[in-house]
């Protein structure tokens, strides 16, 4: 098993937590991890990027090589465009469909959806609009992890497993917020 991620966003957006949960799930598993020193600006706003590479056997490099990521789990779809050079023939981009609009010559949607369309395999959710209608918007990053489920090869219980530990100090109400915010993302995968 090898599955080499790239994690993108914005700053504030929980780019972190979702490499924590997949981390966590990953080292209950008895899996090598390694993951990249994220890369951008952390504060609010500027663009971040992670590498998380997971394997059954040791991993020699924490980055992923051009044309190396199984998966692209975005935050915000021009951040995934960024990364496609890195997306293997047959990987997977897992995006927001919202924008995070930050600069002021941000591509225009159709432009950004039109590229992305290009890619073989794309869910694109709104999840920001997923997890207000749920009355759960601070975990629209964890209905992001749950689409991205089968692309990442581990199952849905183990990730279910990892929130709470992750979580379980914060208390119950947010273990419960993030479970139902990955069911709602592993529904959106069909």
């Amino acid at each position: 098993m090898k599955t080499d991620i790239i994690l993108c966003g914005v700053g504030g957006q929980g780019i972190l937590s979702i490499a924590t949960i997949i981390g966590e799930a990953a080292m209950k598993e008895n899996l090598y991890i390694k993951q990249a020193e994220v890369h951008g600006m952390s504060q609010r706003g500027g663009d971040v990027q992670s590498n998380l590479r997971i394997s059954s056997n040791p991993i020699a490099s924490d980055l992923i090589p051009l044309g190396g990521a199984d998966v692209i789990i975005s935050m915000e779809p021009m951040e995934a465009l960024r990364y496609l050079p890195y997306l293997n023939k047959n990987g997977w981009i897992i995006t927001s469909s919202t924008p995070f609009v930050n600069i002021p010559n941000y591509p225009d949607m159709e432009i950004i959806n039109a590229d992305l369309n290009k890619v073989k395999n794309v869910i694109s959710l709104d999840i920001e609009k997923s997890a207000k209608d749920n009355g759960i918007p601070r975990s629209a990053n964890v209905i992001l992890l749950g689409a991205a489920q089968k692309a990442l090869g581990i199952e849905y219980n183990k990730l279910e497993d990892a929130i709470r530990r992750v979580f379980g100090r914060k208390g119950e109400a947010i273990v419960e917020a993030n479970i139902k915010a990955l069911a709602i993302g592993k529904e959106a995968q069909r």
